[in-house]
């Protein structure tokens, strides 16, 4: 049965929706247990004291037309190195192609999946055979071209913060 799992977010404590995403799990199913898992918060503390769930977390960054998010550690894109197994887990499978609307991994080099992510919401084939796509988002693409009308500051950080205030996990969409 194919579970969906959700992010309600807010611009500048303005909420701006829901975002759901459908996960990949019989194509990467370490990789979607992960993010699902986050999603929900029921794994609690990572053994470094870090709560492990993306519940208060920050869209840290807009490149071009690709959202950033998931650095649960230090909220910038420079820490996001642990995951629900521990530490970084092994690539699964490239097999599927970062389409609009892909939810990939993010990693720093072969085998370095973590707690990061990011969300196409175009055509980006740069990333093809580098991050694994996880999933795809099935509602919610007005909540992303908002998001993605983010003013920008420096290196393309948002100026005004981009929170995932609730998070978690459906059995249908609704």
């Amino acid at each position: 049965m194919t579970e969906f799992c959700f992010f309600e977010v807010e611009v500048a404590g303005e909420r701006v929706g829901r975002l759901v995403f459908e996960l990949f799990d019989e194509l990467v199913p370490k990789a979607a247990e992960n993010f699902r898992a986050l999603c929900t918060g029921e794994k609690g503390t990572h053994e470094n004291g870090t709560v492990l769930a993306y519940k208060g977390s920050k869209l840290h960054r807009i490149v071009g037309n690709t959202l950033y998010g998931g650095d649960i550690t230090t909220g910038n894109g420079i820490g996001g190195n642990l995951s629900i197994y521990g530490g970084c887990f092994a690539d699964e499978n490239f097999k599927p192609k970062h389409l609009p609307g892909s939810l990939s991994m993010y990693s720093t080099g072969p085998n370095t999946n973590g707690t990061q992510f990011f969300v196409c919401l175009d055509p980006s084939s740069q990333f093809d055979g580098k991050h694994q796509v996880i999933g795809k988002v099935v509602e919610g693409q007005m909540v992303l071209e908002r998001i993605a009308k983010t003013p920008l500051g420096n290196n393309n950080y948002p100026r005004l913060p981009i929170v995932i205030t609730e998070c978690g996990v459906m059995k249908d969409l609704q």
